[in-house]
């Protein structure tokens, strides 16, 4: 496959049609109150989201923070104890043990490493408890009108088999013999 159609980012994708096709149902299938509570639903959702994210972060670099005081801490308790300084063995030879203290001081670069992974495990972690609990919240808001919610169903599921139908049309265009880029699995 050597046109430009093999790099993931610069083939063309079926999410503007599907968009369309959304859009036509969104605006046929359902009534106005029904298009007010799914909007509803999907701030609920990113609402959620974004402030799990936030937090995760905030949380992510509090615990970077404590990790580096705790560790500031062990080193100033390793560096103030009494270590030996020679080794002396059976037949009287001494040996001199090299101080290892400034191996174990924290450097800017693992409090750098520690505060962007720390955050960056935060925004993953938070994110996706704010997804869940707002996926959550919106399924309840959904949920909250029977009507609603069977009208949103039977839309959905309209969507659905027209995506499907989609999909049969493009493999079937392309079994007749014509070129596309419906499956990239034999190309």
């Amino acid at each position: 496959m050597s046109d430009i159609s093999s790099f993931a980012a610069l083939r063309k994708h079926q999410s503007e049609d599907l968009a369309k096709l959304a859009e036509e149902h969104f605006k046929h299938d359902l009534q106005e109150t029904d298009k007010k509570t799914l909007v509803s639903a999907a701030g609920k959702v990113q609402t959620h989201a974004l402030v799990g994210s936030i937090v995760g972060v905030g949380l992510g670099a509090f615990l970077a923070i404590r990790l580096r005081s705790n560790r500031q801490k062990i080193f100033q308790a390793f560096k103030a104890a009494e270590k030996p300084t020679h080794v002396v063995f059976a037949s009287g030879r001494q040996e001199a043990i090299p101080d290892i203290a400034p191996l174990m001081k924290p450097t800017p670069l693992g409090d750098i490493a520690a505060y962007t992974f720390f955050s960056i495990a935060g925004l993953f972690v938070g994110g996706e408890i704010g997804f869940l609990t707002g996926a959550w919240s919106a399924k309840r808001t959904i949920s909250a009108d029977p009507e609603v919610r069977r009208r949103v169903e039977t839309a959905f599921r309209k969507f659905r088999a027209d995506v499907m139908r989609k999909q049969i049309a493009d493999l079937e265009k392309n079994t007749d013999g014509e070129t596309g880029s419906a499956s990239p699995l034999f190309e």
